[in-house]
């Protein structure tokens, strides 16, 4: 009984710093914007993610340390246009969503997928982009993602900052296409990529996403830094202007 006093005792304490941490108004969380390195404030930007992301969004197919990096991501560069193709049900847009409302940034979420005529495994048909209708920053599209998204880009003006999140086919040379078509278009863009996890041959994975992106970054040396979510499956990266 005493042990359970003290667990008891001891999950109030925790429970209770939690809550005076969210109440904090500040919600600026990048940190020494001044200097060289990428940081936010991990344990405000963890009560964002846990309080309000997790609840929308689950942890699958974006596990909680991959929704770290996409919200400090949008955090970091308060971009004015995110594009995203693959929208399925709309999940990495209402990530995006809930930051940029979050964190007040004024941006415009553009999200692609496949025609409904198109046949694709994972095509949601009916379901496209149900966690996302209605909302005034969301704007669905249907069409080739890079090709319609970088579309968009220009004919609004071309503006920056932005962010792309390529999540759409997994092969090296469909992730090499469109990586190499928004950092030979765009002079500044920010990239996330998703199923980037690398792991040797023995895992039978697919490292089509990662060999994609380290194929770039030798033809763009100097141009970008790089930061993977690491772990494990199915693995984030953010490639920012150097």
């Amino acid at each position: 009984m005493r042990a359970k006093n003290r667990s008891m005792s001891l999950i109030k304490k925790i429970a209770s710093r939690f809550q005076t941490e969210q109440t904090i108004p500040n919600r600026n969380v990048v940190r020494n914007s001044e200097c060289a390195e990428f940081e936010v404030d991990a344990w405000r930007l963890s009560n964002f993610v846990v309080e309000k992301l997790v609840p929308m969004v689950g942890v699958h197919p974006f596990p909680l340390h991959e929704l770290m990096l996409l919200s400090a991501a949008v955090c970091h560069t308060r971009p004015v246009q995110i594009f995203e193709w693959g929208t399925h049900i709309g999940k990495s847009a209402r990530a995006f969503y809930e930051t940029v409302i979050h964190y007040d940034i004024q941006c415009d979420i553009h999200s692609v997928d496949l025609p409904d005529n198109i046949a694709h495994v994972e095509h949601p048909s009916l379901e496209r982009g149900k966690l996302v209708r209605g909302l005034k920053r969301v704007h669905l599209h249907q069409g080739d993602g890079i090709e319609t998204s970088l579309r968009i880009w220009r004919n609004s003006g071309s503006p920056k900052p932005v962010i792309f999140f390529v999540d759409g086919d997994h092969s090296v040379d469909s992730v090499y296409r469109e990586l190499s078509a928004i950092v030979d278009q765009v002079p500044t863009p920010t990239v996330l990529l998703h199923d980037t996890f690398y792991q040797s041959s023995e895992s039978k994975y697919n490292v089509g996403p990662h060999k994609a992106i380290e194929r770039v970054l030798n033809e763009q040396r100097g141009r970008f830094r790089r930061i993977d979510s690491g772990l494990g499956l199915p693995g984030m990266t953010l490639l920012y202007p150097a």
